[in-house]
């Protein structure tokens, strides 16, 4: 493993603490936000420590697996994987997932490597070539904060739609909510979690590992009590049922619609940059961020596959059924199949409140990457949005509160049809790798050279292959999800307005930068006292300096050959 290492004084003696808070930190020398090396490396991106690192290694992997909340995001997404029957269900989790973690190690190269908040743009911005470096970086951080505002709002409305039926099991299917009902259930929930993404700052950390529990609570009553239910084995599927029987209940090949399966796990195992934006509150980003990502999609790809095995075995062989199940939701039907009214009140119970959970871990990362981008001056408003609250502590309080209210409006999707909201789920698969696959790409085409290992690095030999392997599933993941997933021929109501959504997303954030942002956006701003030399020369955050123009990039030095000598065990 490589080390990134951190400045020593030219005296030999270890730097002040106290002086460390007021050269890198907006706060008194008195009240610390980090750690002597976190603030250092920090520095050395370009940034004043501003935040309070109030986040471990476990909860930092605890915020993206609390995110990605495994069972309520496979619930939410069975109908994309049920239509290919269990070989799509089982195989195609296992399949996708792999390909996912080949992705969470390409970022956790950069993760380790370069530790920031904003670090999908930073990382575009640094590697990318001085022709482009801008616009691409400019694009990115836009699609990478409305793909998690797009996260949030998905999460929302899944929540929305379990809690309703949940009242549709309890009055035994005589009551369907209208649009507007789901609505409103939507709205309610967007704004309990900007008030507890507010209020609860100070212990959020500590609440991941809560989150992480119920999480775990909830996976194993489910793999219990699904078999248990069934107690009979004519009542379960057999093996060979459950790892080789194909289906298709679209008009698609078989070939292609089991490739649709693989939306479910995309979305779901989605959130692993999380720990990216939460790089300047973790303490010892440079390796709890890459191992939060590894260690979340690592779970989530096992215990997914174990998951999707139990309801393969457990769920009903007339798959069109349980599509289009009178409670809708399939996980609420294949519960009732299984545990009857009063056990699936009780796990749907359990389901939704974990989802809420769910949606609160993202409001703050997707708060996070908010700040970032307007700290960088990139956002409308970035003056209004910038401020740090010292009073809810050390939190970027008005972002919080931009990304609900942008959920709310983009939620009103839900009012116009089934197909125009289930867009929002696409939104944060579609938006959200442009905003992965770019920095990784501009990492290997242009900036290999400038590229200096973090602790974390999986090596010479393998780093570039699993980068360039990572770039094209993501290119891939994005054309699957604009696809209609029932057939070439899809009606207004059945069509994926994906496609829709998202070129309004790239074209209106490129649009921007070509008419008026080229003219004032120059890429990441350091706020730093003094600009590090390297990062001037190589096209980082010193060449964004008011009043000073950007390096030419040819000068090849990374952040880490400048970072000093510093062992990797002081990180």
């Amino acid at each position: 493993m490589a080390s990134t290492s951190v400045d020593v004084p030219s005296d030999g003696g270890q730097l002040d603490l106290e002086k460390m808070a007021s050269r890198h930190s907006v706060v008194p020398a008195g009240e610390l936000l980090a750690g002597e090396a976190d603030a250092e490396l920090l520095a050395k991106l370009g940034y004043k420590q501003e935040l309070r690192r109030n986040f471990t290694m476990i909860e930092v992997f605890g915020i993206a697996f609390s995110i990605m909340g495994l069972l309520p995001s496979i619930a939410s997404t069975l109908a994309f994987s049920i239509p290919a029957g269990p070989v799509g269900m089982v195989w195609g989790w296992f399949i996708a997932s792999g390909c996912i973690f080949v992705v969470g190690l390409a970022m956790a190269d950069l993760g380790s490597a370069m530790p920031t908040s904003g670090g999908l743009y930073w990382w575009t911005h640094y590697f990318g070539s001085p022709k482009t470096r801008n616009a691409l970086s400019f694009l990115v951080g836009y699609s990478n904060t409305l793909g998690l505002v797009g996260g949030l709002c998905s999460i929302d409305y899944g929540f929305a739609l379990m809690f309703c039926s949940v009242i549709v099991i309890a009055r035994d299917g005589n009551w369907a909510p209208s649009n507007g009902e789901v609505y409103a259930v939507f709205v309610a929930c967007v704004l309990c979690h900007g008030v507890l993404a507010s209020t609860l700052s100070k212990i959020m950390g500590k609440l991941q590992t809560v989150f992480v529990v119920m999480n775990l609570v909830l996976i194993a009553a489910t793999i219990i009590a699904l078999p248990v239910g069934k107690r009979l084995s004519t009542e379960r599927n057999d093996a060979h049922y459950i790892f080789t029987q194909t289906e298709n209940f679209t008009t698609w090949p078989t070939g292609w619609a089991f490739m649709l399966s693989f939306l479910s796990p995309i979305w779901t195992i989605g959130a692993f940059d999380s720990c990216v934006h939460l790089s300047e509150e973790a303490a010892n980003a440079a390796k709890a961020v890459p191992y939060g990502i590894l260690m979340s999609i690592g779970s989530c790809w096992i215990l997914g596959f174990i998951i999707m095995i139990v309801l393969a075995s457990c769920i009903n062989p007339d798959l069109e059924a349980v599509l289009g199940s009178a409670y809708g939701q399939p996980m609420a039907q294949i519960y009732y199949d299984a545990v009857g009214k009063n056990g699936t009140l009780g796990l749907m119970s359990l389901l939704f409140i974990v989802q809420f959970l769910m949606g609160l871990s993202i409001t703050v990362a997707a708060s996070r990457q908010t700040w970032a981008f307007s700290r960088d001056g990139a956002l409308p408003f970035s003056g209004f949005f910038r401020p740090i609250s010292k009073k809810f502590g050390y939190i970027p309080l008005r972002c919080v509160w931009g990304c609900v209210f942008l959920a709310a409006i983009l939620g009103l999707l839900c009012l116009i049809a089934p197909a125009a909201a289930s867009a929002l789920f696409s939104l944060a698969v579609a938006g959200n790798n442009v905003a992965w696959g770019t920095p990784i790409l501009c990492r290997v085409v242009w900036g290999q050279k400038k590229f200096v290992p973090g602790p974390f690095y999986t090596g010479d030999r393998f780093s570039i292959p699993l980068a360039w392997f990572a770039v094209v599933f993501l290119v891939f993941g994005i054309i699957l999800a604009m696809f209609p997933t029932g057939g070439p021929n899809p009606t207004p109501e059945t069509m994926n307005y994906t496609v829709v959504i998202n070129m309004a997303v790239w074209g209106g954030a490129l649009g921007y930068y070509f008419i008026d942002a080229r003219k004032w956006f120059t890429g990441p701003k350091t706020t730093v006292e003094e600009a590090p030399e390297n990062m001037l020369a190589a096209g980082g955050p010193a060449s964004s300096i008011e009043g000073v123009e950007g390096g030419s990039g040819s000068d090849t030095k990374g952040v880490g050959e400048k970072v000093g000598e510093k062992s990797e065990s002081a990180i």
